[in-house]
C-alpha cells in the first residue's frame, strides 16, 4: 500500500462471545486518543447469544461518515460462521489477512481476491498467557499494523476494563504488548500522517438521538425494545432521570406511543423510538397525536424489512411507512440525520419543530447510523422552538383558525382552558363535530401550519457544483459525498444534494439545488426506490431523473456506487 494514506480500514471476525466488538471498540477509543477520525460497524446475526460477529473500523486523518470500499487488514479470531457474512468483508491483493492456522482454512470467498496472508498461533499465544484473551491480542496486532501510539492502546484499554478489576486489565495488558510484538517485523500498513488536532467524541447514531432529544428539552420517554432502536432507551434512562424526567419500558408499542402522548399533553415534551415492526403498530397512536395537535417526537431506526426481516442490518425501506401511514390525510413531519453527529442535531431540531408546530415529528433513522460509531467533532446545535402556550383570558378556543395554523395550547389544568382533546374531528373550541365544514377548516389547518413554516438552510445539504447531481437522504449521504470527491478527483464537475427534511418536501429549495442539472441521479438503500417515486409524485424531479436503489443489507460503499452510477448510464 502507498504511504501516506488517507484512511484505513480493518475488520476483526470471530464467533459471538470471542471479543470481536469489543476489540473493535478499544480501538475505535485508543484511535481518539491518537487524534484520529473513525466510523465503526458491526456485523452480527439476528440470534440473541452466539454466532458470527464483525467490528469493520475505517481510521482516517480527516471525518469519515460510511465504511471505505476495501479492507487493509482483516484479523481472524476464528472462522465459525464467517461464510455467513463474507461478502461483508471486501479484500484486494492489498489486504492483510491475520488468521490462526489451526482455525483451518479461510473462507474460499474471502480467498477469491488473493490478500497475503499472516498466519499466526493465535490461540497458542493467548493459552501461554495467564488470563490471556485471543481478542486483546488482536488489539495489539491492529495497534501495531495501523501505527497506533503504545500508549493510546493502554489508555483505551483502561478505560473498557478498568470497572473489572487490576488482574483482568493487566492480563489484557500483556495480550495487548504480546500482540504487538508478534507483527514488530511487519511495519506498518501505512501512515496516516500528522494527528488532527482537538478532542473526538466517540458517540454511536442512536446515542446522538437521545443526546439531541434532550437537548430540546425532552423529559419523558416511553418505548418497547426493538433492535436496533433499543440503545436509544439504555442510554437515555439514567440520563433523563439526573434531569428530572424519567422513561418507562411500555409492556408494548401501543402503549408507549399513548403513554408519550399523554405525557406531552400534559405538558412535558416526550419521545418514543422503535423500527420498522413497532412503527405499525404506532400508526393509530400517530394519527390521534396529529389530529389532537399533541407534540410527539418519534425515532424509528430502520432495519430490513418486512415483519421481522433482518433485525440486525440496515435498510431504507420505512420511507412510505413514515410518510403515508397513518389513515386519512395526516400531515406532519419527517426528518432524517445525514450523519452520526447529525443524528444530534436533527432529533433536536424535529424535537422543537413538534414543540413549535403541535404535531408529530418522526426521525428516520437506521441501523447504519444507530448501532454505528463515530470519532466526530462536536454535533451542531440545532434551532430552539418553544412550545406556544396560551395566555390567560376568555373564549379559549384551542383550534382556533389561526393564519400560521397554530393554535394557542394550553396546558391541563389552566383556569378558563378546558377542552376536549381525541381523535374525533372537531370545532376550534374542541367539541367534536362531524360537520363537513369543520372537517375542511381543521384539515386545511394542519396542513398550512406545516407548508407555511420557515424551515430554513436545516431542510437539506448541498455540495458542489455541476451538472450531474447525485440526490439522496439520510445514512447514505456520507457514502454519495465520497463518491462524488471521488469523481471530482477524476475531472468530474458533480454536486450532491442530501435531503434531511422530507415531509413537508421543501420543493422552492430542493427545485433551487437542482437548476441547472442535466443528470439527476436518485440515490438510496431499498428495493422499490421509495424516495425517487415520493419526488417525482411530488413534481420536485427534472424530467430524466433516474433511480439507484439498492436493497439491504449490505453496506453501500462509494466503488459500488460509482460502478452503479456507470452501468445506469450505459
Amino acid at each position: 500500500m502507498s504511504s501516506p494514506a488517507t484512511s484505513l480500514s480493518l475488520a476483526i471476525t470471530g464467533a459471538g462471545g470471542k471479543g470481536a466488538i469489543t476489540a473493535g471498540l478499544i480501538l475505535l477509543d485508543a484511535a481518539a486518543h491518537a487524534g484520529r477520525y473513525a466510523y465503526m460497524s458491526r456485523s452480527v446475526g439476528p440470534q440473541i447469544r452466539g454466532g458470527e460477529a464483525a467490528a469493520l473500523l475505517r481510521i482516517a486523518s480527516a471525518p469519515v461518515d460510511c465504511l471505505d470500499d476495501r479492507l487493509d487488514l482483516l484479523i481472524a479470531l476464528d472462522w465459525l460462521n464467517t461464510g455467513r457474512f463474507a461478502d461483508e468483508l471486501p479484500l484486494s491483493a492489498d489486504s492483510l489477512l491475520v488468521c490462526d492456522p489451526k482455525a483451518g482454512p479461510p473462507p474460499a470467498a474471502l480467498l477469491a481476491a488473493e490478500p497475503r496472508q499472516l498466519e499466526l498461533p493465535l490461540e497458542a499465544l493467548a493459552a501461554g498467557l495467564e488470563g490471556g484473551r485471543v481478542n486483546m491480542l488482536a488489539v495489539g496486532i491492529a495497534g501495531s499494523l495501523l501505527g497506533l501510539p503504545q500508549s493510546a492502546l493502554e489508555a483505551a484499554t483502561h478505560k473498557a476494563l478498568d470497572k473489572k478489576g487490576e488482574k483482568v486489565v493487566n492480563d489484557a495488558l500483556a495480550a495487548l504488548a504480546l500482540g504487538r510484538e508478534s507483527v514488530t517485523a511487519q511495519g506498518q500498513l501505512a501512515s496516516l500522517g500528522e494527528s488532527a488536532e482537538g478532542a473526538r467524541w466517540n458517540i454511536s447514531g442512536n446515542e446522538a438521538c437521545g443526546l439531541g432529544a434532550l437537548r430540546a428539552g425532552v423529559r419523558f420517554a416511553a418505548a418497547y425494545p426493538i433492535t436496533p432502536a433499543s440503545e436509544i432507551l439504555e442510554w437515555l434512562t439514567p440520563r433523563i432521570e439526573r434531569l428530572g424526567g424519567s422513561l418507562i419500558q411500555a409492556e408494548d408499542e401501543l402503549a408507549a406511543i399513548n403513554m408519550t402522548i399523554g405525557a406531552s399533553f400534559g405538558g412535558t415534551p416526550a419521545m418514543t423510538a422503535t423500527s420498522g415492526p413497532g412503527l405499525s403498530l404506532m400508526q393509530e397512536g400517530i394519527g390521534l397525536a396529529i389530529t389532537s395537535e399533541t407534540p410527539l417526537l418519534l425515532v424509528n431506526v430502520n432495519r430490513g424489512g418486512p415483519s421481522t426481516g433482518i433485525p440486525t442490518k440496515s435498510e431504507q425501506s420505512d420511507l412510505n411507512a413514515c410518510l403515508y401511514g397513518p389513515h386519512g390525510d395526516a400531515p406532519h413531519l419527517l426528518l432524517a440525520p445525514l450523519s452520526i453527529p447529525d443524528c444530534t442535531t436533527t432529533t433536536a431540531w424535529a424535537a422543537g419543530l413538534a414543540e413549535r408546530l403541535q404535531t408529530v415529528a418522526i426521525v428516520l433513522s437506521d441501523q447504519s447510523l444507530g448501532q454505528s460509531r463515530a470519532l466526530c467533532d462536536a454535533p451542531a446545535e440545532a434551532p430552539s422552538y418553544p412550545r406556544s402556550v396560551a395566555s390567560e383570558g376568555e373564549g379559549y378556543r384551542r383550534y382556533a383558525l389561526t393564519d400560521d395554523g397554530v393554535s394557542p395550547c394550553a396546558n391541563p389544568g389552566t383556569p378558563g382552558h378546558a377542552y376536549v382533546a381525541d381523535g374525533l374531528e372537531h370545532t376550534e373550541s374542541g367539541t367534536p363535530s362531524s360537520a363537513a365544514s369543520d372537517h375542511t377548516a381543521q384539515m386545511a389547518k394542519r396542513l398550512r401550519k406545516l407548508a407555511q413554516f420557515d424551515y430554513g438552510p436545516l431542510w437539506g445539504e448541498v455540495h458542489g457544483h455541476g451538472e450531474l447531481v447525485l440526490l439522496c437522504f439520510g445514512s447514505l449521504a456520507g457514502v454519495v459525498r465520497e463518491s462524488a470527491e471521488r469523481l471530482r478527483a477524476q475531472g468530474r464537475t458533480v454536486r450532491t444534494v442530501a435531503l434531511r427534511l422530507l415531509m413537508p418536501l421543501p420543493i422552492a429549495e430542493l427545485q433551487r439545488a437542482l437548476d441547472g442539472a442535466i443528470e439527476v441521479v436518485v440515490i438510496e438503500q431499498n428495493q422499490g426506490g421509495q424516495l425517487f417515486r415520493y419526488l417525482r409524485g411530488e413534481g420536485a424531479l427534472p424530467s430524466g431523473a433516474r433511480s439507484i436503489a439498492r436493497p439491504g443489507p449490505l453496506p453501500l460503499r462509494p466503488g459500488a456506487l460509482l460502478r452503479a452510477l456507470e452501468e445506469s448510464h450505459e
